[in-house]
C-alpha cells in the first residue's frame, strides 16, 4: 500500500486516541487491578487527557508507558480517575429527609447495618456517624465505609479536615437538622480539626471495588451518591445489582441527585420514601 492510500484508511484522530484510551484502561486493569473500564467516556477522557498534560507529555500512549514503570505516575492518575468529591451533611436536604423518613424506621430494627459505597475521604461516614448519634442509633449500628481509592480511605481513618471547611460544614449540619453545636465533635489542632475517635467506634474502612467485588454483608441502609454518575450504563445495572443482593427487605437506598434507577429492571423492587431526595426503600 502506497503512502496515501494509508492515509486514506488511517482512523481519524478520534478514534485514535479512544483506541489510546482502550489500551490505557486495558493496562492499568492488567497491572494493578484498578478497573475503570466501564466509567462513562466523556469523563475518563478529560481526566486522562488532564493528566497527560500534567505529566508534560504528548500522547496517552505515552503515559501508559511512563505508568506501567513509574508507580508514583500511576497513583495519580488512580487518583484522577476515582473522584474524591465530598463533603459533610452534603445537600443538607438530603439528610434532613434521611432523619425525618428513614431513621424512624430504623428506630424498629435490633440492629442496624449501613453501608457507604464510594466513601471518598469519609466525610459523609462522620456525617452519618454524628446522625446517628444523636437519634440514640449509634450503639447498636455498624457502619461499613469503602472505596476503590486505599490513599482517600487512610485519610478518612484518620478524620483530619482543613479548618477552613468548618464554617461550611456547620452550616450544612444546621440545615440538615442537627441542634447541637457542632464544634462538639472535632477538636482544633495545629494542622485543622480532629474529629472525635468515639465517632469512629462502630465503623469499618475497607478497600472495595463496585466495579469487580461482590456483596460482603446484608445492610439496612446502602448510601452510594454521587458515584455512579461517572459510570456507563452498563455497569450501574451491576452495581443496582449489586445494591438489590446486598440490602435487606424493606432497606434503603440512597443516591445523588443526579442518578436513577429508572432505567433499569429493579426500579419495581423500591418505593421513594421522598418526593424531593433520592431515598428508596427495598419493598420486594
Amino acid at each position: 500500500m502506497i503512502f496515501n492510500e494509508f492515509l486514506s484508511h488511517h482512523k481519524p484522530h478520534e478514534e485514535l486516541e479512544e483506541l489510546e484510551i482502550k489500551l490505557l484502561l486495558n493496562g492499568v486493569y492488567e497491572w494493578c487491578g484498578y478497573d475503570f473500564r466501564d466509567y462513562a467516556y466523556p469523563s475518563l477522557r478529560r481526566r486522562i487527557l488532564h493528566r497527560v498534560y500534567s505529566e508534560k507529555l504528548s500522547t496517552i500512549t505515552e503515559l501508559l508507558n511512563k505508568l506501567l514503570h513509574d508507580n508514583a505516575c500511576l497513583h495519580r492518575l488512580i487518583d484522577d480517575l476515582s473522584i474524591n468529591v465530598t463533603e459533610m451533611f452534603r445537600d443538607p436536604s438530603f439528610w434532613k429527609e434521611f432523619r425525618e423518613n428513614v431513621i424512624p424506621f430504623l428506630q424498629t430494627f435490633p440492629s442496624i447495618r449501613i453501608w457507604h459505597a464510594g466513601c471518598a475521604t469519609g466525610e459523609e461516614v462522620y456525617s452519618m456517624a454524628i446522625l446517628l448519634k444523636e437519634e440514640g442509633l449509634y450503639e447498636k449500628t455498624k457502619i461499613y465505609a469503602t472505596d476503590i481509592n486505599q490513599e482517600v480511605l487512610q485519610t478518612a481513618k484518620r478524620g483530619y479536615y482543613p479548618l477552613e471547611h468548618m464554617k461550611k460544614y456547620t452550616q450544612n449540619y444546621l440545615q440538615s437538622g442537627g441542634n447541637r453545636a457542632f464544634s462538639d465533635y472535632y477538636k482544633v489542632t495545629d494542622t485543622g480539626v480532629k474529629f472525635n475517635s468515639n465517632l469512629m467506634k462502630n465503623v469499618v474502612f475497607a478497600q472495595h471495588n463496585l466495579v469487580s467485588d461482590r456483596s460482603f454483608n446484608e445492610f439496612q441502609v446502602i448510601l452510594c451518591r454521587n458515584v455512579m454518575i461517572y459510570f456507563n450504563k452498563t455497569l450501574q445495572k451491576n452495581v443496582h445489582q449489586l445494591f438489590y443482593e446486598s440490602l435487606s427487605k424493606f432497606g434503603f437506598l440512597g443516591l445523588g441527585d443526579k442518578e436513577t434507577m429508572h432505567f433499569t429492571d429493579f426500579d419495581k423492587y423500591y418505593e421513594q420514601v421522598s418526593t424531593k431526595q433520592k431515598l428508596y426503600q427495598k419493598t420486594t
